[in-house]
């Protein structure tokens, strides 16, 4: 099974309104409605968020009656995870250069 493409992934991340909407998310389940409730744009634009963020995976979309339920999808997080995985040696090297540095370790 490949990898889902992460260029979804971060253009649904790029903007800040969608940033909040994956936070709320993250804390429950919500409707387009009560999302609308929390922000100052209109219905239409909330839905417009919640289809990027659907595109890229991040979130899942259920019907119960007349409702559409959006919820936190945490595995459509994956692509940037592991994008970001492939810096951790650039991190884990400073930080063990940094540790030898202030222990005297390093000349």
């Amino acid at each position: 099974m490949t990898a889902p493409p992460i260029q979804p992934c971060f253009r649904a991340l790029a903007d800040p309104t969608r940033r909040d909407i994956v936070m709320m998310l993250a804390r429950s389940d919500m409707t387009i409605g009560q999302l609308t409730d929390r922000f100052d744009m209109t219905r239409a634009a909330v839905k417009k968020h919640l289809t990027v963020l659907s595109d890229g995976g991040l979130i899942t979309v259920r019907t119960r009656g007349r409702e559409r339920i959006n919820s936190l999808n945490p595995e459509g997080f994956a692509p940037v995870i592991n994008w970001l995985s492939h810096f951790d040696q650039f991190w884990d090297d400073r930080l063990a250069s940094l540790k030898s540095a202030i222990e005297g370790n390093e000349p």
